[in-house]
């Protein structure tokens, strides 16, 4: 509690945590609370009456915003043109949502003239990081509360009698079972069972993708078309990007296409296991590889791919508002001019597999890479290469044999 505060603007879930953050603020800065709520297509059933819950915790006045258009275009499709994926599994559906929340944060918090800024984040995690780094960087004046570093509640059964003293009404129990974060990209689930990384999570951790074994005996097969790295056809149907990732998840989670089960290097220093669900995603991302594949030269697919593993450190660590972003991203925008063509995916048993690709800007050439008879490449050339290729390695052999000369 470092100064004085009037107004606060809330990242505001509906949540047990929020819930009581409210009138927690209130008793312990003695300031207006304003509730923000994002809506990055976490669903309706967690939106709904979301703007009741936080008057009747306190709040003076509750702001939605609906970010999922902007959410896409300016942060998921961008992402996914990088080929970005935290440790090699990640497709980093928690993290690319925080950029485009705390920036509407601080807008709001501009709105109503607010001084300060408050999050739910706990003191163990990433988002914390996140969230403050882009308050840094787009609001440094204003002031962050982190409640979960100052009050003394550590366990849900003392934030619900924290919230009946006063009266509070929340639908949340003393046993919760699972963490979890859903939006229009992804759906995690950490706690229960999957803190002993011995246990096999159960099928209840699982909430948008069937059990492998229980999906569809049928494959289905999805044509994907992409312009410039950019997802613009769905089944030779153009598409409105929102809708069209909803309905990929859809589709592909019945298949049981994008389930992962990954214990991952928190940014804070420690290790944690949380169950990821991606479905539309993880589609998307083998699409794309696809296409890489056909119109990549070598040099240009491996610099790709080192970018896609700095950008998605960088996502993770969130440092979106930062100058390093604003050049991976332009130099992805010029990687990615020549990812135009379609692909064709085949959806089975949590399975998506790439079975057909073309491009009009296809590096490939059946008349070089044909095993048959060709006029155009000369094998007896390949010696040449190879004897000045290995140079090296002949000069050190027979340095080594004492038969090189001086």
């Amino acid at each position: 509690m470092s100064k004085s505060v009037s107004k606060v603007v809330l990242a505001y879930s509906g949540g047990l945590d929020t819930s009581a953050i409210v009138p927690w603020l209130k008793e312990n800065y003695d300031c207006e609370v304003v509730a923000f709520v994002a809506d990055v297509g976490q669903g309706e059933e967690e939106l709904a009456g979301v703007e009741e819950k936080a008057l009747a915790s306190g709040a003076s006045s509750c702001f939605i915003a609906d970010l999922k258009d902007k959410f896409v275009k300016e942060v998921i499709f961008p992402t996914l043109k990088t080929g970005a994926i935290y440790e090699g599994q990640y497709l980093l559906g928690t993290a690319l949502a925080r950029p485009i929340i705390a920036q509407a944060q601080v807008e709001i918090a501009r709105k109503v003239g607010a001084d300060a800024l408050a999050h739910g984040c706990t003191g163990k995690g990433n988002d914390q990081v996140r969230f403050e780094s882009c308050f840094a960087a787009l609001a440094p004046d204003l002031q962050v509360i982190a409640p979960w570093r100052e009050w003394n509640l550590r366990s849900r059964p003392q934030l619900l009698a924290y919230l009946a003293e006063r009266k509070i009404p929340c639908a949340a129990s003393a046993t919760k079972i699972y963490s979890r974060d859903a939006n229009l990209w992804h759906i995690s689930t950490e706690g229960g069972e999957l803190e002993d990384p011995w246990n096999a999570p159960s099928e209840q951790v699982w909430s948008w993708t069937a059990e492998p074994e229980q999906a569809p005996d049928e494959a289905q097969y999805l044509t994907l078309s992409f312009n410039k790295g950019e997802w613009v056809a769905l089944n030779d149907k153009a598409i409105e990007p929102v809708d069209a990732i909803a309905q990929l998840n859809e589709i592909a989670g019945k298949h049981g296409v994008g389930r992962l089960d990954m214990v991952e290097n928190r940014l804070v220093g420690m290790k944690s296991r949380g169950c990821y669900e991606t479905p539309a995603g993880t589609v998307l991302y083998a699409a794309l590889q696809g296409l890489e594949s056909l119109v990549l030269d070598r040099a240009t697919q491996d610099y790709r791919i080192r970018l896609g593993n700095e950008f998605a450190q960088l996502l993770y660590d969130g440092r979106w508002f930062t100058p390093l972003r604003d050049v991976m991203l332009a130099a992805t925008t010029k990687l990615a001019e020549p990812l135009s063509g379609d692909i064709v995916v085949k959806l089975y048993k949590g399975q998506v597999t790439v079975t057909q690709k073309r491009s009009p800007n296809s590096l490939y050439s059946n008349a070089f890479a044909t095993f048959d008879e060709d006029e155009v490449y000369n094998q007896k050339h390949a010696e040449g290469f190879i004897r000045l290729y290995s140079l090296a390695s002949r000069i050190r052999s027979l340095q080594q044999k004492g038969e090189g000369s001086s």
